[in-house]
């Protein structure tokens, strides 16, 4: 190694430690908020000026998407595909008889580590192929329904080891039905699959016990400084289980809607712009490192989250903490990358912490690149009343009320989904 090379590394590692020590307050008010300069969304790394969909295509795209994987989110190193998939329950009346129900687990393996998947699909009952909602769900497949007869993590209640059977709680069954309208969207003509997002890679700063440990090298127990983080290894698993329903005859996989919430918002957008499979992106109150805009550091800001969640995001991107303006991106560009598939943020008036405004901003400064495409951006010059949804190419809502999902929410979705599908 270099004597340049060296001392350029312990620089960054002192950057790193000190911004890590350093904190500031949070801002919560408006007039607080730091004057910035968002990167040139359609001018280059090297002052290429883009003014059509190819040159975006050829220049601009693949070096924001670069950027974005080995400085934030975080490379996958390597290729797996599933070995195996098991068919667990395979239902023709499912909800009263008016859905079917089919439980499979996807099979990863290598070596002597394996990982498991275990999804839930529902499908209209009738339909000769269905678009679909691909959602993660936080607790579980058999809390998004009281159905009986939904597995727990690819069992039934009595497979389940004495252990297991005493985490499990009959009572949280259908717990989190407020956020899961099921027979909402299959009436509107849409199935639905979800999966536990722990089962890719549980939710904690541990990098042995998910799907990162079948891409180590000899040696190796943690990502390097540009891999994958938990994010990353989220997004992986949707286009994992986008390969599986590729391989579904009743579900019409070119009108697939990858729908995320929270974290899982940040994800879905991360998912979107890598596999442009998906037909339309919803980020649901996404905040920092999904939607909103870094240089704002309004609510949670870089250093929150990278210190709250130091697993989600590649380790380099700690680098950026309380130095926003050092990126070259901010996510008005990771919002970019859906262009020209339709892409739907939407915000809550009472989470302040996801910054509301700094989501609608990225999507207002997407909006060039979508018109570049002949596609309807976002209109609105300020951040729209509350309840008053804009649905162009890109969409956008302020819902009244706190960060969740809510039906007002999904009425949205489905109607996006609508407009953009040609359905109903």
């Amino acid at each position: 190694m270099s004597q340049k090379l060296l001392f350029s590394l312990i620089a960054l590692t002192l950057i790193c430690t000190l911004s890590a020590q350093i904190t500031t307050p949070t801002i919560k008010e408006e007039a607080d908020v730091p004057s910035y300069q968002l990167p040139q969304l359609l001018i280059s790394d090297k002052g290429i000026e883009i003014d059509s969909p190819a040159e975006w295509e050829r220049f601009r795209r693949p070096e924001i998407l670069s950027y974005f994987a080995n400085h934030v989110y975080g490379v996958v190193p390597d290729q797996l595909d599933f070995y195996k998939v098991e068919v667990l329950d395979d239902e023709l009346a499912a909800l009263e008889g008016k859905a079917l129900r089919k439980q499979v687990n996807l099979m990863f393996k290598k070596e002597k580590k394996s990982v498991k998947m275990s999804l839930l699909i529902y499908l209209p009952k009738g339909k000769t192929k269905s678009p679909v909602f691909l959602a993660y769900n936080f607790n579980g497949n058999y809390r998004v329904n009281a159905d009986p007869d939904i597995l727990i993590n690819g069992k039934k209640e009595f497979e389940l080891s004495d252990e297991k059977l005493k985490k499990f709680n009959k009572n949280k069954r259908g717990r989190n039905t407020s956020r899961w309208p099921i027979e909402k969207m299959i009436d509107s003509g849409y199935g639905l699959v979800t999966i536990d997002y722990n089962n890719v890679d549980p939710d904690k700063n541990d990098f042995s016990d998910g799907i990162h440990a079948l891409f180590y090298k000899p040696g190796q127990t943690t990502p390097a400084q540009n891999e994958w983080g938990s994010i990353s290894a989220w997004a992986w698993g949707m286009s994992k289980i986008m390969d599986f329903m590729e391989t579904e005859e009743l579900i019409d996989h070119k009108k697939v809607i990858l729908m995320g919430h929270s974290r899982l918002g940040k994800t879905a957008l991360w998912a979107g712009a890598n596999d442009q499979r998906f037909g339309i992106v919803i980020s649901n109150n996404s905040g920092c490192g999904g939607a909103a805009l870094s240089r704002r550091r309004f609510g949670e800001k870089l250093s929150d989250i990278n210190t709250n969640y130091p697993h989600w995001f590649a380790k380099n991107f700690h680098y950026f903490n309380e130095n926003e303006s050092a990126l070259k991106v901010d996510q008005h560009m990771l919002i970019a990358l859906m262009a020209p598939r339709p892409v739907y943020v939407a915000s809550a008036s009472n989470d302040a912490w996801a910054d509301p405004r700094g989501e609608f901003l990225a999507t207002k400064a997407a909006s060039p690149l979508y018109r570049l495409y002949g596609k309807k951006a976002i209109e609105n010059e300020q951040l729209p009343p509350v309840n008053t949804p804009f649905h162009g190419s890109i969409g956008y809502h302020l819902r009244n009320g706190k960060h969740d999902v809510t039906d007002y929410d999904w009425d949205q979705y489905i109607k996006f989904a609508n407009k953009h599908f040609g359905l109903n």
